[in-house]
């Protein structure tokens, strides 16, 4: 999985409307960059803001709903995270968003939103919030517990994944290095070898009942 772009408004200390573009030259030319910042400066909120519009949940906060929305910048209605990502399958975006009622800080919580479309038609895939979840985990190939175990690693997070059982880290693994494609590959052979073998097996069983003749008898 590729990120393309995030984009939020009101989570946490970063109030307003922000756009981090991962195309951009500052990012695509070095491959790599760092996060840096002062304590509650929202580093770890732009990390927070990717898990929420792909799971609707974060690694560090309880799950939002009507009764609760820790994440919600302070004095504000509306908060929102959309990212674009792209897969083998596709390029995806993903939008979550959640507000208090006429979008007044002082207003009811809403129902959350989530959703997910196809980023280059712009149709909507799913709306409703499972089936949103579940069109996520199919295109990512991983839930949020793989993936807070593998691209997005919390506080503690890497030591859990490394104790991990070796079935627990290898499909993670085969996501993050993408050789799923290869354990795909080895099934196939795997499946081809034992149906060969099976044709091999009726070959040699059907050979076992022929009698041969003697020279004597064909002779005769």
């Amino acid at each position: 999985m590729k990120i393309i772009s995030l984009r939020f408004k009101n989570l946490n200390s970063l109030l307003g409307e922000w756009l981090i573009d991962f195309t951009a030259p500052e990012y695509a030319v070095e491959g790599i960059f760092a996060i840096t910042g002062p304590t509650g400066s929202g580093k770890s909120t732009i990390l927070d803001a990717l898990s929420l519009a792909l799971y609707g949940q974060t690694p560090r906060l309880p799950k939002i709903n009507k009764s609760g929305n820790e994440i919600m910048s302070r004095q504000s209605g509306e908060c929102f995270s959309e990212v674009v990502f792209e897969t083998l399958r596709g390029r995806y975006r993903c939008h979550w968003s959640q507000h208090r009622s006429r979008r007044l800080p002082g207003g009811e919580l809403q129902s959350q939103r989530h959703e997910i479309a196809d980023d280059v038609t712009g149709k909507i895939i799913e709306s409703k919030l499972q089936d949103t979840l579940a069109a996520v985990v199919k295109r990512t190939g991983m839930d949020f517990d793989q993936f807070t175990r593998s691209m997005l690693l919390a506080q503690g997070g890497f030591a859990a994944f490394l104790q991990a059982r070796d079935d627990d880290r290898a499909p993670v693994l085969e996501q993050i290095t993408g050789t799923e494609l290869y354990s795909l590959i080895s099934m196939k052979v795997h499946e081809r070898h034992r149906f060969e073998q099976q044709k091999l097996k009726a070959i040699k069983d059907e050979c076992s009942g022929i009698q041969l003749l003697d020279a004597g008898s064909v002779a005769g």
